[in-house]
């Protein structure tokens, strides 16, 4: 057994993944062990690198669904993976756009004039746009 092979103990040291969730990551098919010793995990060193897209995908919104389809031994074709992207930038845009309105609001909340915004004119005019069906966006312009 080559001695660069790491324990399931240090690739969480490496990673600062706690071992169950590497455990689990291994049980979804995200992580592999590149042998067993004596009943142990041993991973190669480029595990810590499979750990670390895990985490940067995992940190931008990506399921674990998602993570599997883009990170299992064999990828997905082009198509696929340009699929799970757009969809997830798609994603990513309406979040951006509904906390930038979300943003917009409690900034003008900030600056009513009224000494309780609930008693501001803008304020429940957005409220009625909001329960006619409006967005926060939409509901914010009123």
């Amino acid at each position: 057994m080559p001695d660069d092979l790491l324990t399931i103990g240090e690739v969480a040291h490496r990673t600062g993944v706690a071992t169950s969730a590497l455990r689990y990551w291994e049980e979804l098919g995200l992580l592999t062990p590149q042998v067993r010793v004596s009943g142990q995990r041993r991973y190669p060193p480029s595990a810590v690198g499979v750990v670390g897209a895990i985490l940067l995908m995992r940190d931008a919104g990506f399921t674990l669904r998602d993570l599997k389809a883009l990170l299992v031994p064999s990828p997905p074709s082009d198509e696929c993976r340009q699929e799970i992207l757009r969809r997830k930038l798609t994603e990513l845009d309406e979040r951006i756009a509904q906390a930038q309105a979300a943003r917009t609001a409690v900034a003008h909340g900030l600056s009513c004039p009224h000494a309780n915004f609930l008693d501001c004119p803008n304020f429940t005019a957005g409220v009625a746009a909001r329960l006619a069906g409006a967005s926060l966006e939409e509901a914010h312009r009123h």
